[in-house]
C-alpha cells in the first residue's frame, strides 16, 4: 500500500509539471498569436491565397487563349511532348503547355505585385508630402500665439525705447551709486 502511494505522488508531480508547462505554452503561444504582425500576416496570407486564385483564372480563361489566338489557335494546355518507349505500355508525357502557363501566371502575378507595391509607394510619398506641408502650416492656436507674442514685443519696444533702459538693470531703473 505504502508502494501505490509513492507511486500516486510521484505521478501527481509529473502531472503538475506538465500542466504549468502547457499553461506557460499557452501563455507563450496567446503572446505569439496576439502581436499585431502575425494578425496581419494571416490576413495577407487569405487575401494572397484568393488574389492567386483571381490571377490564375485570369491567365488561364483570358490571357492563354489570347495568346493562343495570336501564335496560331494553339492551347496551352494541350502542349506537350509525349515519348513511347519500347519497354513500357504506356508513353511519358511531359506537358510543358502546363508549364508555360505557370511561368505566365507568376509573371503576372510579379507584375500585379510590383504595381501594386508602386502604387502604395506613391501613395505613402504623396502622405508624407501632406503631412509635411500639414507640419509646415501653423495651426489657428499657434497663428493666435504668435500674434499675441508679436504685439508684447511691439508693446515692450515702446515701453524700450521710452526708457531707454540698460541691458542687465532689473525693473528698468538704474542705481545712482
Amino acid at each position: 500500500m505504502n508502494d501505490k502511494m509513492d507511486l500516486l505522488s510521484i505521478d501527481s508531480e509529473k502531472v503538475k509539471k506538465a500542466a504549468d508547462e502547457g499553461k506557460k505554452l499557452l501563455r507563450e503561444f496567446r503572446a505569439f498569436i496576439s502581436r499585431g504582425n502575425v494578425v496581419d500576416m494571416a490576413v495577407g496570407v487569405v487575401v494572397g491565397t484568393s488574389f492567386t486564385a483571381i490571377i490564375n483564372s485570369l491567365v488561364n480563361n483570358v490571357f492563354m487563349p489570347f495568346m493562343g489566338l495570336l501564335i496560331g489557335g494553339i492551347n496551352f494546355d494541350e502542349l506537350k511532348l509525349t515519348i513511347s518507349l519500347a519497354d513500357r505500355e504506356e508513353p511519358v508525357v511531359i506537358a510543358y503547355g502546363a508549364f508555360l502557363q505557370a511561368v505566365v501566371t507568376f509573371l503576372l502575378i510579379s507584375l500585379v505585385v510590383f504595381l501594386v507595391v508602386k502604387v502604395m509607394g506613391k501613395l505613402k510619398l504623396k502622405k508624407a508630402e501632406e503631412e509635411k506641408k500639414a507640419e509646415a502650416k501653423p495651426t489657428a492656436e499657434e497663428k493666435l500665439l504668435s500674434e499675441i507674442l508679436e504685439q508684447l514685443k511691439a508693446m515692450n519696444g515702446k515701453k524700450g525705447e521710452e526708457a531707454e533702459q540698460p541691458a542687465g538693470a532689473p525693473g528698468g531703473e538704474q542705481s545712482g551709486s
